[in-house]
């Protein structure tokens, strides 16, 4: 193992939410090797989320391979790899194909937890935490870098959003009759993991109605494509002149501007929560199926959570009365809103 390195490849995790969870690790490194030329590698659904971090010089794009293991698109993606010519891999995905393109390619020193009959490709294949089951997935994260000598820190998940996606996303708000005096309330209703993530659309139908009973109040609802269909109908169920429906026509940078302009962002367990967190967004989160504790939003916040008995689950869709969302009554989230939009207007 070297000492100093000078060309880092980071392989990013695949779903939108664990992408903001890991970039701790884009700084860490930037920090331990100054001097390095730092690349992340990430798929293509996800990529311009990482647009703009100061802690890396490059973004390595590519397409998941229809093949698993030697087709095309793999020994495409292998070939990229190798002209990179990286003296450092750092995995934080855990599959068996992202730590075999990284010895095929010729990375001469890789690092990440084992298992998935991948310690065979790794040069440093690490145990996994035995905390990791209790402690922050951004924790487990930046342990995979205490091979180098790099120990946990205060540093926390970050986006970063230009001055001139700013003043867009200023202008459309402005074509909508959302002005910066308005206190901007964004919504999201759906989870990409699944409907056992996702508070009842009646209740947010219910929790809109009530937040806009103060006349400054404007809400905005977001989501993706596969989303776009629920936060249409909780749209059309609400209707009101003051809500817009962002759902499915916002890119991936532009949701971001949009949650950054928000005085309030409400969510499921997400993607777009964890984006809120990141960009310091006052933020309150939906919980039921999942833990907060290891994926909640890092050190910043407000969560509910009633911890029904069978939660966390994890399950993409409830097999019994979805208990851990009913109990979350429409009252609880609108008091603990109307505290945090209370003390902001103070």
């Amino acid at each position: 193992m070297l000492e100093e390195y000078k060309n880092i490849i980071v392989r990013m995790p695949n779903w939108l939410g664990d992408i903001v969870m890991a970039t701790p690790v884009l700084e860490d490194l930037r920090r331990k090797y100054p001097k390095a030329r730092i690349t992340a590698m990430c798929q293509e659904s996800c990529a311009k989320l990482l647009e703009h971090n100061p802690f890396i010089d490059n973004i390595f794009i590519y397409k998941r391979p229809k093949n698993t293991f030697l087709g095309r698109g793999v020994r495409d993606v292998i070939d990229n790899i190798r002209c990179g010519n990286y003296d450092l891999g750092v995995l934080l995905t855990n599959s068996f194909s992202s730590a075999f393109w990284f010895w095929k390619a010729g990375v001469e020193y890789s690092l990440g937890y084992e298992g998935n009959m991948r310690r065979v490709f790794l040069d440093k294949p690490l145990p996994f935490p035995p905390s990791r089951h209790s402690q922050h997935l951004v924790k487990t994260y930046k342990q995979v870098l205490a091979p180098l000598g790099i120990s946990l820190s205060e540093h926390y998940p970050r986006l970063y959003i230009t001055g001139e996606e700013e003043r867009d996303m200023d202008a459309l708000l402005d074509r909508y009759g959302v002005s910066n005096e308005d206190m901007l309330i964004g919504i999201n209703p759906s989870a990409a993991y699944g409907e056992a993530k996702c508070w009842l659309p009646e209740r947010f139908v219910f929790l809109v109605k009530r937040l806009l009973e103060n006349p400054k109040v404007k809400v905005c609802l977001v989501g993706d494509q596969k989303g776009k269909g629920l936060v249409t109908e909780i749209y059309e169920k609400i209707g009101s002149e003051n809500v817009y429906n962002f759902a499915g026509n916002t890119t991936l940078r532009q949701l971001a501007t949009l949650i950054n302009r928000c005085n309030l962002f409400i969510t499921n367990d997400s993607g777009p929560m964890h984006m809120a967190a990141a960009l310091r967004v006052p933020l309150l989160a939906l919980f039921g199926s999942t833990n907060e504790i290891t994926t909640g939003p890092y050190k910043f916040g407000d969560v509910i959570h009633k911890h029904a008995d069978c939660s966390p689950c994890y399950k993409r869709s409830c097999p019994r009365d979805f208990r851990c969302m009913n109990a979350i009554a429409v009252e609880d989230v609108y008091e603990k809103a109307f505290k945090i939009l209370n003390h902001l207007e103070q």
